[in-house]
């Protein structure tokens, strides 16, 4: 797929800790359509002056092809990708990006819309209620910031959701924020739920919501990390089936690199267990499920497990491979 040429318009601050990045078609003209949820894979250069990607959502309206608005965190403790994005990328600047993906799309056949957001989350979020104002379709906005000074887009959700919007300042704690027990109660038919914020906020909306019986295939979240360990990882043995080759894939090493660097051919995106493009059959052996896109009929009764994240409860796994 064609990267794209990107060039930094503007740069804006939206609060001590994001920045907002105006992109447009270095070449001129309109930029590849998107559809709400999306997001593109940005190349960044990191402090050893090596190069990676890093996934941004755009924030702006899917109707208007002619810039990319992502919204950008400054992580103190992330890998290097936030930080070159705050301190060495310029107005004028041309990045590299893929093409729009969209592992976190609105659901065509919804009734109504129920968006929750925290923090840098709202990305997406936002975007989704531009589509959804746009086709005169229901929902509510839900969105929390620590203070009015820590809420990135404050201005657009206000204008995008008029009355449909509330905001939340929890002064960091969570209690003081969105009653989740309150907005998940009552669910009607044909209504779903769309969550994206830091991780324990997507936690407690998705447990909140299970517990009161929303089905699973009307909670919708994403993620942009792995999931965390809980202890040390441990070499596994993965047999494949279609040759009968048996592989130890090493305990610092996903069993999808591995087997790439095997010469075994599995399709991927995401690597972070968020796409399921990877996902493959376990013919025998207990998964250890790290990924946040299968849903547990699939891994269960389909026994699909993502190489690119999970790995095995302590046997051998045997795959369709």
């Amino acid at each position: 797929m064609t990267e794209l040429s990107l060039k930094v318009a503007k740069i804006s601050v939206e609060t001590p800790d994001v920045k907002a990045f105006e992109l447009h078609n270095s070449a001129g003209g309109d930029l590849p359509a998107f559809t709400a949820g999306s997001h593109i894979d940005v190349t960044v250069t990191l402090a050893d002056g090596m190069t990676d990607t890093r996934s941004y959502s755009i924030a702006s309206d899917p109707t208007d092809t002619s810039k990319y608005v992502l919204g950008i965190l400054r992580e103190l403790d992330g890998g290097g990708g936030s930080a070159f994005m705050h301190d060495k990328v310029s107005e004028g600047d041309i990045l590299t990006a893929s093409q729009p993906k969209n592992h976190f799309p609105l659901e065509p056949e919804s009734e109504e819309n129920l968006l929750i957001a925290g923090g840098i989350g709202i990305t997406p979020i936002l975007s989704m209620a531009r589509e959804l104002v746009n086709a005169d379709r229901p929902f509510r906005m839900h969105y929390a910031a620590k203070s009015p000074e820590d809420m990135a887009f404050r201005e657009d959700v206000e204008s995008v959701t008029g009355e449909y919007g509330q905001l939340y300042f929890d002064g960091g704690n969570p209690a003081n924020g969105m009653n989740l027990k309150l907005l998940l109660g009552h669910r009607r038919p044909g209504r779903h739920l769309f969550v994206c914020g830091p991780a324990g906020l997507i936690d407690a909306v998705r447990t909140q919501a299970q517990s009161m019986g929303w089905p699973e295939n009307t909670i919708h979240y994403e993620v942009f990390k792995p999931a965390e360990l809980d202890g040390e990882d441990q070499p596994v043995e993965v047999i494949l089936a279609q040759s009968g080759d048996s592989h130890l894939v090493p305990a610092d090493v996903s069993v999808l690199d591995y087997l790439h660097e095997q010469g075994v051919d599995i399709d991927y995106d995401c690597k972070i267990g968020i796409c399921g493009l990877c996902a493959t059959e376990v013919l025998e052996g207990e998964v250890d499920h790290r990924d946040h896109v299968l849903s547990e009929d699939e891994r269960a009764e389909e026994k699909l497990f993502c190489p690119c994240i999970s790995r095995s409860k302590g046997g051998p796994l045997k795959i369709d491979a």
